[in-house]
């Protein structure tokens, strides 16, 4: 007797579940057309929370002079990090080459550790691996990335220049006012849980980065500053920013210093401790309380938006499942899954808003 009860909810959910897999097919196929027009969006609301920033705290800031202004800065910043790793990137691989007989050396206590008489040598490794074969793929890699970046320009630029006819298209998209209200809301909070999670990354990461190259400074590392920037920007990709930071600095330490392992060890146990106190504690705690995210989520959204679109989709990942999880709420037949996404079960966050004090009303009557 219950059955028929029950079978729309488990149609309407199965449904659902077949939208999801063919959205992810559909993402994956059109991946090369979305994800310039995604990190170009991602860009947008950047450049937007820059304007609103300067709009905000700069006192007699211009309004009309905010978006151009933010315009350059965040080209500025850009310009300064692709300068800061070209310039320091040069003496890095110089260095490399005077590291090639202590890499030998240590190559060849390995193989005498494990067994082995005659070791081989990087020159040896290198003819090896045959690195001219990977030389067109990494040069088509490397014109691919050029011609996405371009696109992404070009998209920066047209949504830059059409934004003041947003809100004519939300007039038109939307004639009722409460239907207008309920969806601007939605893209205030999409917008908010975008610069939300740039804010966090950039906090999460100028600690890591801070303690790192200070830890890298006590064990005296060549490039300290180097390999701190890198951290940092690898900090913008979650999990995979960490390994990084936690395995590459000792390595060289290996390099650098062949006569003793222990600044290795230092290194290495001191990196550990900071990426687990700010990768296991702080970031978790900040996605959860500010997006609304459960961790095992963030992980997982890694994982998929990674498989579905490379390393641009593991560094949008938060944000585009923050978007998501967003829109799956305002529907019905999909709410289950923006539940389960969420940390405290209330995607769209009614009981935070409905919680808060109304002291500002009181001091209004007053």
């Amino acid at each position: 007797m219950r059955a028929p009860a029950s079978s729309p909810s488990t149609t309407r959910n199965a449904v659902v579940l077949l939208a999801v897999i063919a959205s992810g097919a559909a993402l994956y196929w059109m991946q090369d057309i979305l994800t310039p027009l995604a990190l170009a969006v991602f860009l947008a609301v950047m450049v937007d929370s820059f304007a609103r920033v300067l709009t905000a705290r700069v006192p007699g800031f211009p309004a009309r002079a905010a978006l151009p202004a933010a315009v350059v800065i965040s080209i500025l910043l850009f310009g300064v990090s692709f300068w800061v790793v070209i310039e320091n990137g040069r003496g890095f691989f110089d260095q490399l080459k005077d590291y090639a007989p202590r890499l030998n050396d240590i190559i060849a206590k390995l193989a005498h550790a494990v067994g082995i008489h005659v070791a081989p040598t990087i020159g040896g490794l290198i003819n090896e691996l045959n690195p001219q074969r990977y030389i067109g793929q990494a040069a088509q890699s490397f014109g691919n990335f050029a011609s996405s970046a371009v696109l992404v320009l070009i998209y920066l630029g047209f949504i830059i220049a059409s934004r003041r006819g947003f809100a004519r298209k939300i007039v038109s998209l939307f004639p009722q006012h409460a239907e207008r209200e309920q969806n601007m809301k939605l893209f205030q909070r999409i917008r908010d849980g975008v610069e939300q999670y740039l804010w966090i990354q950039t906090v999460t990461g100028l600690m890591i980065a801070v303690a790192a190259w200070a830890v890298m400074m006590l064990v005296r590392l060549d490039n300290a500053f180097f390999w701190a920037f890198l951290i940092f920007l690898a900090a913008y990709i979650p999990i995979l920013g960490g390994a990084i930071g936690c395995f590459l600095p000792p390595l060289f330490a290996l390099v650098q210093f062949p006569e003793s392992l222990w600044p290795a060890i230092i290194l290495f146990c001191a990196l550990q401790g900071i990426f687990f106190v700010v990768g296991n504690v702080i970031l978790p705690r900040m996605q959860g309380d500010s997006l609304n995210m459960d961790p095992t989520v963030v992980l997982l959204s890694l994982a998929v938006w990674g498989a579905l679109w490379g390393v641009p989709g593991m560094f949008l990942s938060t944000p585009l499942t923050v978007a998501v999880m967003l829109i799956l709420a305002q529907f019905e037949g999909s709410r289950w899954i923006a539940i389960l996404l969420s940390e405290d079960g209330d995607p769209e966050g009614e009981r935070l808003h409905a919680a808060k004090p109304k002291e500002p009303a009181r001091s209004r009557k007053k």
